[in-house]
């Protein structure tokens, strides 16, 4: 068993998560393996401009290359930007191995599901089941979620104080949304949904998770059980249940963790990582489970990682050494000015502010903005 310290798991995270800007077609990057995060604010785009030699604008936008790319929910329910290729194992790789996995994955509706007898794995088919006979043109969430509601036991809903209705529980309409074939329409509002084109059947049983499980540890290794399972809303135990045989052994911080056997050479050689990059909240580098590992400093963690409203990751030189956020500062003409606020943990040398300008520079062409104004709070 190999011995690993956090400078060469930080730099072998960094290289296979394509952050040297080396990949050209975004299909390649790696962190396609588990598809990249969005988010109302542009989470995906912002990461993939992070990673890319070119800004993913216009025709090279990745979110409307439709023939190539989805946005779909998938993992935990979010939504998530995946290769169309991957979409025909992916929902038997997601769907719960067995009725108390089923149960744990839908957290807050756990307890209704439960209380009414219905077995976890069934609430899953006949979620997904109504999910898929209520779309079948595009159709906006509000309108699938009541007509969903009206498919399914009153186990499924709950009564929403805020807008005085009944809707089925988040954790379950969301779960269920790629097994049903369902995907979401980028820059959409309201969001919309529409059929997937080519989907496949609806899983009767998981498979394949074996896949899932080897591209976290890929991207996120050495890792363990348990940092798998809370990636995709599960348990280590669970997750240990169908643990591949084909792993390598690695002892990093004194804990036995695991890596593809294929990927021990890039991890004992890869170089550290020199260079600036702004990560966005949601970003595939924050989604590690190990957050020790990517930011050792409690207070720190406090300040990436909130109950609501994260802001994103200043990423230097394999570290994350302060939060950033982006706002729209005035408008002119039809142009935004935006204002960047960076909030470092310790103090930035005049080289790393210069490379914050360049960075700064690639959100003002993604957002097809005027101008932005850089400015550094303690």
């Amino acid at each position: 068993m190999i011995k690993v310290d956090r400078q060469q798991v930080l730099s072998y995270r960094a290289a296979v998560h394509g952050l040297s800007r080396e990949t050209v077609a975004p299909s390649e990057l790696g962190i396609f393996d588990l598809g990249v995060q969005d988010s109302q604010l542009g989470s995906a785009r912002l990461a993939l401009t992070a990673r890319l030699p070119f800004v993913p604008t216009g025709d090279k936008d990745p979110m409307r290359d439709e023939s190539s790319f989805a946005l779909l929910w998938s993992i935990r329910g979010a939504p998530h930007l995946h290769r169309r290729s991957d979409l025909s194992w992916l929902p038997a790789a997601l769907w719960p191995l067995n009725d108390d996995d089923a149960l744990t994955r839908m957290t807050v509706a756990k307890a209704a599901i439960q209380g009414a007898g219905i077995d976890g794995l069934v609430a899953f088919t006949e979620a997904a089941r109504a999910m898929r006979a209520v779309v079948t043109k595009p159709l906006p969430k509000g309108d699938v979620s009541a007509a969903v509601t009206k498919r399914l036991p009153a186990a499924y809903s709950y009564a929403c104080r805020s807008c005085q209705a009944t809707h089925v529980y988040g954790s379950i309409f969301q779960l269920v949304g790629l097994p049903a074939g369902v995907r979401l329409v980028p820059d959409s509002s309201p969001l919309t949904l529409v059929p997937l084109e080519k989907r496949v059947a609806i899983p009767r049983r998981a498979a394949g998770i074996e896949r899932v499980i080897t591209a976290y540890l890929r991207l996120f290794g050495p890792a363990t059980p348990r940092e798998v399972g809370a990636y995709l809303g599960t348990t280590g135990g669970q997750v240990r249940k169908v643990w591949p045989a084909d792993l390598a052994e690695v002892s990093f911080d004194g804990r036995r963790c695991w890596l593809p056997e294929e990927h021990l050479d890039a991890l004992q050689t890869a170089e550290p990582p020199r260079y600036v990059r702004l990560l966005p909240a949601l970003d595939p580098w924050l989604q590690a489970r190990d957050r020790d590992v990517i930011v050792p400093d409690r207070e720190h963690q406090k300040a990436l990682w909130r109950i609501l409203g994260n802001p994103g990751g200043l990423f230097v030189d394999g570290e994350v050494v302060g939060t950033w956020r982006v706002r729209v500062a005035s408008r002119k003409s039809g142009m935004d000015r935006l204002a960047l606020a960076v909030e470092p943990f310790g103090k930035l040398s005049r080289s790393v502010r210069n490379a914050i300008d360049e960075e700064a520079a690639r959100i003002v062409e993604l957002r097809g903005a005027a101008d932005i104004d850089v400015t550094y709070t303690s």
